[in-house]
């Protein structure tokens, strides 16, 4: 593998187009940009013909937004289902997508927006406000049972609370105001709501749909995972229909009735390729049109063969997880040990792609909130043994869970990723037990509730410009995941995530980043670099490092 990243640049081909969404930090607007600047065309100008395959690192966990926040879930849902608010490709603001418009407050606590008229869901159904507050009524009432039987939900983590502790939570209400004017109702101010907004755990269904599926009733099951009815059909109103979805992935047709354009798809089809291997061959024999996390070992062969690839700015962070409800785990020391066993330069060298930056904390270099002087301990395997001895480490076994067939932009090889920070792990004399869990088998249910896990593989890909969203998901309270406790932080997070954009805020997130640090709950090792590999067929890719690509701005030759 090449040290340096210049031949590898100079070999992509050129008609490689690299696409990136600028990652400055977003502000709340008091009103968005006129309703001319979104798309207002029924239907494109020549009607879409196209096919276009793409292979994928594994299935859906599930096709419900609010329930599933995987990578590969959410790559479909972005193309059925569509929030109130978009993010603008150049600059990473907050833009019109369902509503044209939007004010603020001047108190901060609540939004009112402008519907975009004329629009109905893929079931014939109207959008409009009483479709919003169905939906975010739905988000709010979430019970605990089903939070815990879902894959995964955002919900508690831009909100705080769900109706079971309203008094906690950020959202207070949503009301109609008219057919298409609503109002959503903070108890607190929230700097990042318009940010958060764009998740695709926000985008709007058909409430038809939810109530036929019976969307939060997860009485059926695809592998390990409960799902709901209503998610294995989602109902949105965006760009593409759901059509199927069998043992090889998910076909989508395009939507004829679409407000926006279209582009030149109109079958696209999602198809899984769980090996990096398959993937790649798959592209070289003309299966699949593109493929998302290209690796390491496929990066030189693409390259040799002339094909194009699109490397995304990182806005991801690969981190190892230490959970301290494991008694061996509370100690500090010994989570210190952890981390200077740990080599980062070789796993980034051999695992990762070039430029692919070392990680001391869990927010990105490009936010504001990026600490340049959080503490990091380095690698020192000598004072490692030293810790472990200090701490009176007698050789108790470590539960180490990593994921297997599975790819993703901050994890591109799992299985040799743990097998190399195992070897690091253990050469300090921490005794590590391997935990392998497929992860189509709720490897993420296992690694992010309470259980036995006292070392587990994992990433956040970031979803929006704020610190809050790489802080609060991960550390804003106790966990299953990490099982951390320090309400000074806690409290932290919770006062930064209501202070206006500016340096008293940067300041607030730059001490959190520094105390997390510091209290170890995970060690943070990478900032990937994730890239796409594509057929001479495609002209361009809406590359997107928050991974907002709508697959209607996909260019194909004709």
């Amino acid at each position: 593998m090449p040290s340096s990243s210049i031949p590898r640049r100079t070999a992509l081909k050129t008609g490689a187009v690299f696409l990136g969404l600028s990652l400055t930090s977003c502000t709340s607007e008091a009103e968005a940009p006129p309703p001319s600047a979104a798309p207002s065309t029924t239907t494109a100008a020549v009607a879409p013909s196209e096919t276009f395959t793409f292979g994928t690192a594994s299935q859906p966990l599930g096709l419900d937004p609010a329930l599933a926040d995987d990578v590969e879930s959410q790559r479909v849902t972005r193309q059925i289902l569509e929030g109130l608010v978009g993010v603008d490709q150049t600059t990473g603001e907050p833009t019109p997508l369902l509503a044209t418009a939007w004010t603020e407050s001047p108190d901060g606590l609540s939004y009112t927006f402008t519907l975009r008229p004329g629009i109905r869901f893929h079931d014939g159904s109207p959008f409009n406000a009483d479709a919003v507050c169905t939906n975010f009524q739905r988000w709010f009432k979430f019970s605990e049972a089903l939070r815990k039987q879902a894959p995964g939900t955002t919900f508690k983590g831009v909100f705080k609370e769900h109706a079971d502790h309203a008094e906690l939570s950020v959202f207070k209400s949503c009301t109609a105001l008219s057919t298409l004017r609503v109002r959503i109702s903070l108890t607190e101010r929230f700097t990042g709501f318009l940010q958060a907004l764009t998740l695709p755990a926000f985008a709007i269904s058909s409430p038809k749909a939810l109530a036929a599926g019976k969307a939060d009733q997860l009485s059926l099951r695809r592998g390990s995972q409960a799902l709901s009815s209503y998610a294995t059909h989602p109902v949105g109103t965006g760009p593409f229909r759901f059509s199927a979805w069998d043992s090889a992935g998910v076909t989508l047709v395009t939507n004829k009735e679409y407000w926006g354009t279209r582009g030149q798809i109109a079958t696209l089809k999602f198809v899984t390729y769980d090996h990096p291997q398959t993937r790649l061959q798959a592209l070289l024999d003309g299966r699949i049109d593109g493929y998302d996390a290209v690796t390491v070992g496929n990066f030189d062969q693409l390259v040799k063969r002339g094909k194009q690839i699109i490397q995304r700015d990182p806005f991801s962070v690969m981190y190892l997880g230490m959970n301290q409800e494991i008694p061996v785990l509370k100690d500090l020391k010994v989570r210190q040990a952890i981390e200077l066993a740990i080599d980062k330069d070789t796993l980034i060298r051999r695992f990762f792609i070039d430029n692919t930056a070392q990680a001391s904390q869990f927010v990105p270099p490009k936010l504001s909130g990026f600490n340049n002087n959080a503490p990091a301990l380095g690698h020192d395997p000598g004072k490692a043994k030293e810790l472990l001895a200090e701490a009176g480490y007698k050789g108790q076994p470590l539960k180490f869970y990593y994921p297997m067939n599975a790819t993703r932009p901050y994890l591109p090889t799992p299985e040799k990723v743990y097998a190399e920070i195992s070897r690091q792990l253990t050469a300090v004399g921490l005794n590590i037990k391997p935990v392998p869990v497929d992860w189509a088998d709720g490897y993420l249910q296992k690694v992010q509730n309470p259980g036995d896990h006292a070392l587990h593989l994992l990433g956040w890909n970031g979803s929006y410009s704020d610190a809050d969203n790489f802080l609060a998901p991960l550390f804003a309270e106790k966990n299953g995941e990490f099982g951390y406790q320090d309400p000074q932080v806690f409290a932290k997070i919770d006062r930064a995530r209501g202070l206006p954009n500016g340096q008293e805020r940067t300041q607030q997130y730059q001490t959190i980043n520094a105390q997390i640090a510091e209290s170890l709950p995970a060690v943070p090792i990478a900032f990937p670099i994730s890239a796409l590999a594509l057929s001479d067929r495609v002209i361009s890719y809406p590359a997107s490092p928050v991974l907002n690509e709508v697959f209607t701005k996909v260019q194909l030759r004709s």
